[in-house]
């Protein structure tokens, strides 16, 4: 049996796991990322949290083949560093040479989106894929795609950023700098924003009792209102429903995936969700006239997918 570590490393929590050659997380450990500090103290955590995970799994770091990590920002795996990431401070860190400082194996890094939806691609919603799109509903819109079993990168390392692709000009301010993003829309945080604005907009509706009642605004506000009954919920979900169809179609007419799969707590909505947005999507892609065409589903691995996916990133070279 062949075993490897996935390092998911984010801006709250290092967790990392061990991952056999089934695609089975066996062993775990997690500890605080505590930012902002030196990369050199997070990376030294990381390999920490990384032997831990073997102990944990019950054998010894030299029965592990490499190391995979996930990370947010941009991700140099030929150099084995992370060039910048906005969300840790980093910039040009050469994460490669701290792990094996601690762990003399092979280390593998790409940014934490690709790994997840490396994930998805090898033991999740994509598997047996050629082809695959996984995007993340969650505070921003992240992604990743797989074309030919390998993640597309871009010249800079930070191509496949689906979220900030423009799909109304003008429209709300996006972290990024621009107007209109697809992330603005279709994330969680999108989500939220419109349920404000239509309490705002609609005081007698239900959306302000479910918000005050739970101390603040949430993403499932909106849907919950809807199946109430109340009008300004169902205003909500269709807006939502509708940008979030516009941001697929144009995936899949620029890709053509096997398979397009999406995750974030929102995909919890089910058919209510996914339904209208499906159709939604068969009437607007370019190859609707054929009978073959993108799957779409929901994410299956969850919170595993980084994980996961970090670990067989030696396989997505």
């Amino acid at each position: 049996m062949k075993y490897y570590i996935g390092i998911d490393l984010g801006g709250t929590n290092i967790k990392a796991g061990v991952v056999n050659e089934n695609f089975e997380i066996i062993g775990k450990a997690k500890t605080k990322t505590l930012c902002p500090r030196p990369a050199k103290e997070i990376a030294d955590d990381m390999a920490k949290v990384g032997i831990e995970a073997c102990k944990d799994a019950g054998i010894s770091v030299d029965d592990v083949e490499w190391i995979g990590i996930g990370t947010p920002g941009i991700a140099d795996n030929i150099n084995g560093t992370i060039p910048y990431s906005n969300n840790l401070g980093f910039k040009d860190v050469p994460i490669r040479q701290y792990i094996q400082e601690h762990i003399n194996k092979p280390v593998y890094v790409a940014n934490d989106a690709n790994a997840a939806a490396y994930g998805e691609f090898v033991a999740g919603a994509a598997r047996g894929a050629t082809d695959a799109v996984c995007i993340t509903l969650g505070t921003g819109v992240g992604a990743g795609v797989i074309i030919d079993g390998k993640i597309i990168t871009g010249r800079n390392l930070a191509g496949t950023e689906i979220g900030h692709m423009v799909i109304e000009v003008d429209g709300p301010q996006c972290t990024c700098g621009r107007k209109g993003c697809f992330e603005v829309f279709s994330s969680a945080t999108g989500l939220i924003n419109m349920t404000k604005e239509a309490i705002a907009a609609n005081p007698g509706s239900i959306l302000k009792e479910y918000a005050e009642k739970d101390g603040h605004t949430s993403a499932r506000h909106a849907f919950d209102a809807m199946r109430a009954g109340d009008k300004a919920g169902k205003e909500v979900v269709d807006k939502y429903i509708k940008y979030l169809a516009a941001g697929i179609t144009n995936v899949i007419n620029i890709f053509q995936p096997d398979i397009l799969c999406i995750g974030g707590g929102v995909c919890n909505e089910g058919d209510p969700l996914l339904v209208p947005m499906k159709e939604l999507v068969a009437k607007e892609i370019y190859t609707k006239m054929l009978t073959k065409n993108t799957k779409i589903t929901v994410a299956e691995l969850g919170n595993d997918a980084g994980i996961i996916g970090a670990a067989f990133l030696g396989n997505a070279q």
